[in-house]
């Protein structure tokens, strides 16, 4: 009997093991990364981004609130925000309050799917078979069906009444001690939500810095803001892989960007420009797939500096 029946119970006692580790630790081990990105104009004072994306707001999730709460303390020069918000109808009022210290300070923010509708149960291993087959979103894909509308006016209206910029297909501006910072945002690409024509010229010419924002890294917005001539876009969505291979990485990006850029900072090439790009990891799961695994949920502090 142990010979036979060893091996297996040893399988399953790993398996429930890791399961443990990802939904129990590693979902809940909030990190901050921590970047320094070389797109100023010479003779401006460096600029510390915080960007959050992927917050996926359930409902009694505390632990998170308060973490998103203190990120208050790093006082940064304004926030981005790129999107997914939520994962709970309910969780507007959480998101706000996890949020409200953030607030206060300058912010943008941008839209991705599940602001608009509520997650679906799902077998993971779809997002592998889907990545096979060249699909992603609803590119290529049905539309959704029967999908639960998110009340994601609330937040749109409290991110603006605290005075933050909404860049969904649109443009804006933040003035901090004197220089002009010029915003360029897409609508999200994941649920082809995106329409550049509406934002498309490239950065401000009177603008001291032109930033690009996006919820999903797809590659014709990625194309488009740097052929454009965007120093830098930051995008979400990924979540990092999520669910990571140690020593490996990450096995999907649920979009068509590749899997070595699925997280951190990197670099964009459309026609004869460069941007870089930073793609967050996120700080949350969906609600169904509540687990993370050698992938841990972060925020970043991106410091803007001169260029050599």
């Amino acid at each position: 009997m142990r010979a036979r029946y060893g091996v297996p119970l040893g399988i399953t006692a790993v398996g429930a093991a890791g399961l443990a580790y990802a939904a129990g630790f590693e979902a809940r081990s909030f990190r901050l990364r921590r970047l320094t990105v070389p797109v100023l104009p010479q003779g401006m004072r460096p600029l510390r981004v915080l960007q959050v994306s992927d917050i996926h707001m359930v409902s009694g999730q505390r632990k998170k609130r308060a973490w998103l709460q203190s990120l208050a303390g790093l006082r940064p020069d304004f926030v981005v925000n790129t999107g997914d918000n939520l994962s709970d109808p309910e969780a507007v009022p959480e998101v706000l309050d996890a949020l409200g210290p953030l607030l206060e300070y300058p912010g943008v923010y941008v839209f991705g799917s599940n602001d608009y509708y509520g997650p679906k149960l799902r077998n993971p291993a779809r997002y592998l078979f889907e990545k096979a087959q060249g699909r992603h979103g609803l590119n290529g894909n049905a539309p959704a069906v029967g999908v639960v509308h998110n009340p994601w006016e609330g937040l749109r209206d409290a991110f603006d009444a605290a005075g933050w910029v909404g860049l969904n297909n649109a443009r804006g501006h933040l003035k901090l001690d004197g220089y002009e910072l010029a915003f360029t945002g897409l609508d999200d690409p994941h649920i082809k939500r995106d329409r550049y024509d509406r934002v498309a010229g490239g950065p401000e010419p009177g603008a001291d810095l032109s930033l690009a924002v996006v919820h999903a890294p797809y590659l014709r917005t990625l194309d488009a803001f740097t052929a454009d001539g965007y120093p830098l876009i930051l995008a979400g969505h990924t979540h990092g892989g999520q669910l990571c291979i140690p020593f490996y990485g990450a096995l999907v990006t649920n979009c068509d960007l590749d899997t070595s850029r699925v997280k951190g900072l990197s670099t964009h090439r459309s026609d004869s420009n460069v941007s870089y790009l930073h793609v967050s990891a996120g700080c949350g799961t969906n609600r169904y797939t509540p687990v993370r695994f050698a992938c841990p949920p972060e925020a970043t502090l991106l410091t803007l500096t001169a260029r050599d």
